[in-house]
């Protein structure tokens, strides 16, 4: 076991899960292999992985990640309606169903169908965790130092 603590230039090997308050479980590694990764390389959100700065191997920690530090606030303005005509026709929408579309940039973006009709169909384009609370518990099982490439 070594002395060095989780942050900046190292890399994680670590079991987590993902809970809201009630304790609806969203992820969870525990079960599974361990997750690998280097700090800052985006494979974990920025507020989970300064939550855990200056953990060791060995130690285990539940916080809770406030919606600024995690996935964002809802935004009203990510919520669009787009007229009917612009899905095929042959689509079986329904509430809580999840599309694919393209930003201008071509980048694919998830959205929620929230509501619709012969018109004019609603999507949720906030993240599904986007304003709440997050139940973060993470086991730390091994620390080193990042390879610099």
């Amino acid at each position: 076991m070594r002395n060095l603590a989780l942050g900046p230039g190292t890399r994680v090997t670590l079991h987590f899960s993902l809970r809201l308050p009630d304790g609806e479980l969203i992820d969870s590694n525990f079960e599974r292999d361990p997750a690998t990764f280097t700090v800052g390389d985006g494979n974990l959100l920025q507020g989970f992985e300064q939550a855990i700065f200056g953990l060791q191997e060995g130690d285990r920690k539940t916080v809770v990640i406030k919606p600024e530090h995690g996935f964002g606030q809802r935004n009203p303005n990510n919520i669009q309606e787009i007229p009917r005509g612009q899905f095929d026709a042959g689509l079986q929408l329904e509430e809580g169903l999840v599309l694919s579309f393209a930003d201008a940039q071509k980048t694919e973006l998830p959205g929620v169908v929230k509501r619709f009709n012969d018109d004019v169909v609603t999507i949720d384009f906030n993240h599904p965790l986007a304003g709440r609370d997050i139940v973060f518990e993470v086991a730390i099982l091994k620390i080193e130092p990042a390879q610099v490439h």
